[in-house]
């Protein structure tokens, strides 16, 4: 059984699959109707797709169709992904000498017939100056296979692991804390009006947002008016609507990330309102709006999982959402769209679980404040 015999290139192939994915924790991706290569990709990663092609390719002809189809799925991949942009490595290892290589936009082609021309190419050293270490060059046959195999397996279990921790339910506290104060507001705003409806003067009194108020130094209003509604199905939507999206994001992000995006929401969705709105404004859509927003950045960033929540679920409610406010009037469509953008800026800011991009975290910061500083200038000093 030892002296089972497996083709070059397929040796050439593990040993690259078993370095992209236990090295560089690179994830395979399944491709409709391929055979003989493997596709690879990393959200972050130097290059974002790798394809390990394994198919003959003997003249220009079938390189030139070879390029046609490596274009078509990375197509694919940006719909699915929604990605504008991906860069992406191609290693054919079966490849003619004759063949004339010619380069495609955003994709590197290296032909190698051996692992020692791949370790050995300068541009890939510099974007993978480990893998001279960790390659199998010495194992063949069902030595090769079997610790290829062993060492993916045991990276697919601590992958699942580490995501198992992520995605797992947690205990949710701040949600309903949240939902108690909103509905406590409620019941002391109708004592106040001796109705079965909330009056202006109500409002106004518990901290309603309103755009002359906040321009005399009542700021706390930013805060205030997101416990506060206009009605009992006003409440009742909301709160349906904290409890769905509240128990996601405090679940992914934990308690105190949770909160930092609420009341950034919040602050940022009652701006935008005082900023365009002349009317008193009250309710906790716009910070609501922000836990969609960081939703929505959560499933971005692991879209290998999320493909379809994305263009499903999460989008269509948010554009529906958004189409029936302008429609409808009476609802304040600048502070969801205000705490919409601060919850996804806010989101990436603080990072989320699992991924550590400081760049993304810088950017986010930098965003959110930019337009909190826009958006400031145009309630206090317009």
């Amino acid at each position: 059984m030892d002296n089972v015999n497996i083709r070059k290139e397929d040796q050439i192939l593990m040993s690259l699959v078993h370095y992209f994915v236990t090295k560089e924790n690179y994830a395979p991706i399944y491709v409709h109707g391929v055979k003989d290569e493997i596709w690879l990709e990393k959200v972050d990663g130097p290059y974002r797709v790798i394809r390990i092609n394994n198919n003959y390719i003997h003249n220009d002809e079938q390189y030139k169709f070879d390029q046609f189809k490596i274009s078509n799925i990375l197509k694919q991949i940006k719909r699915k992904t929604f990605s504008f942009k991906i860069n992406a490595l191609n290693i054919n290892l079966n490849e003619a000498d004759r063949v004339n290589n010619i380069q495609m936009k955003d994709v590197d082609t290296i032909s190698i017939h051996t692992l020692k021309e791949f370790e050995n190419n300068k541009d890939v050293l510099e974007i993978f100056p480990n893998i001279k270490n960790n390659l199998f060059k010495d194992l063949n046959g069902l030595e090769l296979v079997f610790n290829v195999t062993n060492d993916i397996n045991k990276k697919t279990e601590d992958e699942n692991k580490k995501y198992e921790k992520i995605f797992s339910p947690k205990k949710i506290v701040a949600t309903y804390v949240l939902i108690a104060l909103c509905i406590l507001y409620f019941v002391v705003s109708l004592i106040i009006s001796k109705g079965l409806y909330p009056t202006n003067y109500s409002v106004l009194v518990l901290g309603a947002n309103y755009v002359e108020l906040l321009k005399i130094g009542q700021v706390y209003r930013l805060i205030t008016y997101a416990f506060l509604h206009g009605s009992i199905s006003h409440l009742l939507i909301n709160m349906y609507s904290l409890m769905i999206v509240g128990n996601q994001i405090e679940s992914r992000f934990g308690k105190v990330k949770f909160l930092i995006i609420y009341f950034i929401s919040a602050i940022v969705g009652g701006l935008l309102s005082a900023g365009v709105n002349t009317s008193i404004s009250v309710g906790a859509s716009g910070a609501i709006f922000g836990l969609m927003g960081a939703l929505l950045y959560f499933c971005l960033s692991y879209r290998l999982y999320f493909k379809g929540a994305i263009t499903n679920s999460i989008l269509p409610v948010i554009i529906i959402n958004l189409i029936f406010g302008f429609m409808s009037p009476g609802i304040d469509n600048a502070c969801h769209i205000g705490g919409l953008i601060a919850g996804f800026l806010t989101a990436m800011g603080l990072g989320i679980p699992g991924s550590n991009k400081k760049a993304d975290k810088i950017n986010g910061w930098v965003l959110l404040t930019l337009f909190t500083i826009f958006l400031l200038y145009l309630v206090f000093f317009r």
